[in-house]
């Protein structure tokens, strides 16, 4: 039986979450921690640490930028610039990008910055997304590696020595308390918080024919380069408060685009507007551990007081879990055409990485789904 956190909905299988003597969760503590935050001096700090890279005869940029697209990252450029900074963005493009996510992408270049796009070979990231997809159970593994090396790449390639990332995840969502405070993303965190789910880069050589030099871009710097390039990247979420939301309403005055309907398998309609496989991703993470993004959402905003935790739990019964027939209005099939695997494959993955034990099953074994071919959990009404 999952076991749940008693201020939001977090339940007990989601990795490295934390529970204390009360039943709270470590992602509901640390939002709590945030209240005692001096936010002014945490700006100051923030004033003297870019200071401390900015370009002072203007021949170089003053950060990186990782950017997608998505509503934070449009957050995070409107903010250097309000400060006056001149950020390089810089993005690896996306798994199966979405025509909203290109005008999203389009929107931050019209903010009035510098921006590259890394493409990455499409047939080995195929290969990628159906290896990860059936060892790991993510088919976004090698986007969510990229998006960690493609900017320190460029960073030390172009002798840019400071960059800037958005929210520390495992702050936002839950995580070991060592990481909580972190402002800092380095090698250490990457390995340790970064998702890699026990899988190394050097893992997928001779896999599909993958040889080593098809997984440059997805392979971090070495210690040698990085002692000697000297970058530095932080965390802007530690320097500022973090809101999904209060994030999306300040890019869409600055011309960032929602969905007109809410997002597959989530709450909102601001947020993994870019990639036609989330909907796949999100799905699985809700097979292994019984919970998925509407859970992330709506437990963000019962932290914040927007709404009850009963109200909270009506909404995530309503849209978490739901299979992936579309995505972003993308059917299914279409999106698994795109990495050579049969709808039939796609079922024995995911019936290999389901947690039986948190879904309902017949006498045979076999898990009960709805009307829609969603998979029913044993305890929604035990949240």
């Amino acid at each position: 039986m999952l076991r749940y956190c008693t201020k939001c909905l977090y339940p007990h299988t989601k990795p490295d979450l934390g529970f204390d003597e009360h039943g709270v969760c470590s992602a509901c503590n640390a939002f709590n921690q945030r209240k005692e935050v001096d936010w002014e001096l945490r700006e100051k700090e923030f004033l003297q640490v870019v200071e401390a890279f900015r370009s002072r005869d203007g021949a170089s940029y003053d950060c990186i930028v990782p950017v997608s697209g998505g509503k934070d990252s449009t957050y995070q450029v409107i903010k250097l610039l309000q400060y006056g900074l001149n950020p390089l963005c810089v993005t690896g493009t996306t798994d199966s990008l979405s025509a909203l996510g290109r005008r999203n992408i389009d929107n931050i270049k019209s903010l009035g910055v510098d921006y590259i796009e890394y493409s990455f070979n499409p047939i080995v990231r195929r290969k990628l997304n159906r290896i990860c997809l059936e060892q790991t159970g993510d088919i976004s593994w090698p986007e969510h590696v990229a998006i960690f090396t493609t900017p320190v790449r460029m960073a030390v390639k172009m002798g840019i020595k400071l960059i800037v990332w958005g929210e520390n995840p495992q702050h936002e969502y839950g995580g070991p308390a060592a990481s909580q405070n972190s402002k800092h993303l380095d090698r250490r965190w990457l390995e340790e918080y970064g998702g890699l789910l026990g899988l190394r880069v050097s893992d997928l050589i001779g896999q599909m024919n993958i040889q080593n030099r098809d997984l440059i871009p997805y392979m971090y710097p070495s210690d040698q380069e990085l002692e000697k390039s000297g970058v530095t990247g932080i965390f802007l979420g530690y320097y500022f408060p973090w809101d999904g939301l209060s994030n999306a309403l300040i890019a869409q005055a600055y011309g960032f685009e929602v969905s007109p309907t809410i997002v597959e398998g989530s709450l909102a309609c601001y947020e993994n507007l870019d990639n036609h496989q989330t909907g796949i991703h999100d799905y699985f993470k809700f097979l292994k551990f019984g919970f998925g993004r509407a859970t992330d959402i709506a437990s963000n905003h019962v932290r914040r007081g927007r709404i009850l935790r009963k109200d909270a739990l009506e909404m995530v019964k309503r849209h978490d879990g739901k299979y992936p027939h579309t995505c972003l209005g993308k059917p299914l099939d279409e999106i698994l055409c795109e990495i050579d695997m049969s709808r039939d494959e796609f079922e024995r993955v995911c019936d290999r990485f389901t947690n039986k034990r948190i879904f309902k099953r017949d006498d045979e074994g076999n898990i009960l789904r709805s009307k829609d071919s969603s998979p029913l959990k044993i305890n929604w009404d035990n949240m």
